[in-house]
């Protein structure tokens, strides 16, 4: 095996989760050092194929933005050559340029990197590849890192699906009878779908004998607890998870309805199939959830299509509240017995394992 390399992606939970194919594929032949922003550093440790991991804040990302200084950056360089790592694969959206990250590497001292550029990278990339040309407009966020790995000499030796670290036994927080998540919350208002079609939704569940479970961050009890009000007897977790303990309450779920969020990655990483209620701020063939099966619901040809919008351009926020509660309930009930095929595929599976297998 080489010597480590760095692989940067710099963005939140979601977007790390999502490049776990590409750094898999980098960590078949090299120790790998994942760069990654504060909001994905919880991302980074579920993945698989990490063995370091450097936290650090982009002014060019963060949001509000954070004020560039010579300590900030310098910090970041030193933290680089610490590593010893000579090589580097910046992975970032189609919106994205590689450059900025690629100057303080070269400064860190970093002798070869591989990036998607736009913009004409002179000395700053070794490797280039080009959105648009090598890159195609259409391609899925997690195919598309991939890409960008194996340019960069890492091809993918596996399936090419998101996959986490086993995650904990979780029963203690949800109990043991089936469920179904709600997650109200996202992290810009123009991908939430109302928190009351949310809470109606809840009750048509509960109603129709479904346990409910609802997530959320420390910083959304108030929205979550909107949703349960209207079904009390559902199980309310904000704050209540690690993200290797949500981890592991999605994978128990049947199915999970959310927006564009970091949950409905992870959620595929488990594969747990998705109501994806997806604002087309950015497009859905690119950001949608990765590999399990998904009900796409939302208007993707509403006005704010492709804006990348935070705040929703359009008075009422017609392509999210157009769609019913009772619409986000029929697809969950369409999606509800797939989920439970692969959690009795997984219970067969391991009771008639011999000792042998076990473990494999």
């Amino acid at each position: 095996m080489s010597g480590p390399v760095i692989v940067a992606r710099l963005d939140s939970m979601g977007d790390v989760l999502i490049s776990g194919p590409a750094i898999r594929a980098v960590a078949h032949q090299s120790e790998v050092v994942l760069l990654c922003g504060p909001l994905g550093a919880g991302g980074a440790a579920l993945l698989p194929g990490v063995s370091r991991t450097l936290v650090w804040e982009a002014p060019w990302i963060s949001e509000p933005w954070r004020e560039v200084s010579r300590a900030h950056t310098e910090h970041l360089i030193s933290a680089v050559r610490a590593t010893g790592a000579e090589e580097a694969v910046i992975l970032t959206s189609f919106h994205q340029s590689p450059l900025p990250l690629a100057m303080l590497l070269r400064l860190a001292g970093v002798a070869r990197i591989t990036g998607a550029s736009v913009d004409h990278a002179g000395s700053l990339l070794d490797v280039r590849l080009r959105p648009g040309e090598d890159l195609p407009e259409d391609l899925p966020e997690p195919e598309r890192a991939l890409a960008i790995a194996e340019a960069a000499g890492f091809p993918s030796l596996d399936d090419g699906r998101l996959a986490v670290v086993p995650p904990p036994e979780t029963t203690a927080l949800t109990g043991d009878a089936p469920y179904i998540v709600l997650h109200p919350g996202a992290a810009v208002p123009a991908r939430r779908w109302p928190v009351e079609h949310f809470a109606r939704l809840a009750r048509l569940l509960t109603d129709s004998g479904r346990r409910v479970v609802i997530t959320g961050g420390a910083g959304e009890a108030m929205l979550t607890a909107r949703v349960r009000d209207a079904a009390p007897d559902a199980v309310d977790l904000a704050g209540a998870c690690t993200p290797q303990e949500l981890a592991g309450v999605l994978a128990r779920a049947d199915v999970l309805v959310s927006g564009n969020s970091g949950p409905a990655h992870l959620a595929a990483a488990v594969r747990t199939p998705v109501v994806s209620l997806f604002s087309p701020v950015v497009p859905a063939v690119k950001w949608a959830p990765y590999g399990v099966p998904v009900r796409l619901l939302g208007d993707q040809n509403a006005p704010c299509r492709n804006s990348r919008a935070r705040e929703c351009p359009i008075t009422g926020h017609p392509c999210l509240a157009g769609v019913t509660p009772e619409t986000a309930f029929a697809a969950a009930l369409e999606l509800e017995p797939l989920g439970r095929s692969r959690d009795e595929s997984a219970a067969e599976a391991a009771s008639s394992a011999t000792p042998e297998q076990e473990g494999h």
